[in-house]
């Protein structure tokens, strides 16, 4: 690796090997990475969205509905469920979204205790327009991989993903 290439977990690790000499640091290295990289692209995503009036969880919900398909329209429940909040947060969530009129709720035909959330044609546009400019971002970060380097790394972190999930005997 070139000096130029050195990062702050380089950094890191160079420190546990002065005092620890005997920790086995590359689990380290590779999560320690996705844990700034997480947090960096996290900055971007919120600077994207910023220019709809949305941060990254209300974007989170309208894209959920939009990818739900027509009538764009999921319960409190099937919502906190994809995006593991409790209700007490979404709840938040859906209140902001509505006053924005970017969303709808409505009581569920079948469920005299339920509702339904449903993607307005405001909420709808303005997802379509801030998945874009999300998307962009990515592209960007992305563009210092090629296009090889990038399907390797999906794939490795798809790997990685299903080896840290799966449940340990």
């Amino acid at each position: 690796m070139s000096a130029q290439h050195r990062d702050a977990v380089d950094a890191i690790i160079d420190q546990w090997a002065a005092v620890r000499p005997d920790l086995d640091t590359a689990a380290m290295e590779v999560f320690g990475r996705i844990f700034r990289l997480s947090r960096a692209m996290g900055d971007r995503m919120e600077k994207a969205y910023e220019p709809y009036g949305i941060s990254r969880g209300e974007f989170d919900v309208l894209a959920t509905l939009r990818r739900s398909g027509e009538p764009y329209t999921l319960s409190p429940r099937q919502l906190s469920a994809t995006l593991m909040l409790t209700t007490g947060g979404m709840t938040g969530r859906l209140d902001k979204l509505e006053r924005a009129g970017l969303l709808r709720r409505s009581p569920d035909p079948h469920d005299r205790r339920g509702l339904h959330v449903t993607l307005t044609d405001k909420g709808m546009r303005l997802i379509d327009e801030a998945v874009g400019a999300g998307l962009a971002e990515q592209t960007a970060a992305l563009s210092a991989l090629n296009d090889e380097q990038a399907g390797h790394l999906a794939d490795l972190l798809r790997e990685l993903l299903a080896g840290a999930t799966a449940p340990r005997s």
